[in-house]
């Protein structure tokens, strides 16, 4: 079988890049690994033929940092990135980067990217279409006040749920009006953190539903 790529550059840490590594091994590709100062000894680096330090532990300063991602993937050689799940994989900036030079993303194009990528705008454009969505916010929430107004409409059970959001990231069960504030708090805090956008809207929770 011809193989497409000779290095694929593994934009992510952990059981997904232990993964992917594995695959491309399977496939005869070299996997190219990258890791934060709190991954020095894990077991993806420990995995790949290559690895690549990236910067500190926090990741907005490692594994969200698209110009280091490029730089990295242009260094060694590596003829297409991977971004596993969370992180980048959802993030058009880093694809539309890999288009200006020629790396390869795995996943899809930038523009469809840009649509579905964010939840707030794709619930937007599915309803535009006709497509039903669950009941929710089409815009991020703007601040506590704007949360608890939109609750009220919504009702609980809701979810809050990164606008960038991927692997259950930025994502809180909230089944009591309690619970709010302080949920809203961490949801906002995880999904910075994972993502490298604090946004959060809210939608009706379906208990139990039935296809």
């Amino acid at each position: 079988m011809a193989k497409m790529f000779k290095r694929v550059l593994i934009a992510n840490r952990g059981e997904i890049a232990v993964r992917i590594i594995r695959a491309c091994r399977e496939l005869g590709i070299v996997p190219v690994a990258v890791y934060s100062e709190a991954d020095r000894k894990a077991l993806h680096v420990r995995l790949a033929e290559e690895a690549y330090y990236i910067g500190k532990s926090e990741p907005s300063r490692s594994y969200l940092n698209i110009e280091k991602i490029i730089e990295v993937a242009i260094m060694s050689k590596s003829e297409a990135i991977h971004p596993g799940y969370g992180f980048l994989a959802e993030n058009p900036g880093l694809v539309a980067r890999c288009e200006e030079e020629g790396i390869v993303f795995i996943g899809p194009p930038s523009e469809p990217m840009e649509i579905m990528g964010n939840k707030t705008t794709s619930r937007t454009r599915m309803t535009k279409a006709g497509v039903p969505v669950i009941p929710g916010t089409f815009e991020p929430l703007k601040d506590e006040k704007d949360l608890m107004e939109k609750a009220e409409k919504v009702g609980f059970p809701a979810l809050l749920k990164a606008t960038a959001g991927a692997g259950g990231k930025g994502l809180r069960l909230v089944r009591k009006r309690k619970d709010l504030l302080s949920s809203f708090r961490l949801a906002r805090s995880e999904a910075k953190e994972s993502f490298a956008d604090p946004s959060i809207y809210i939608e009706k929770y379906l208990d139990e539903p039935h296809h």
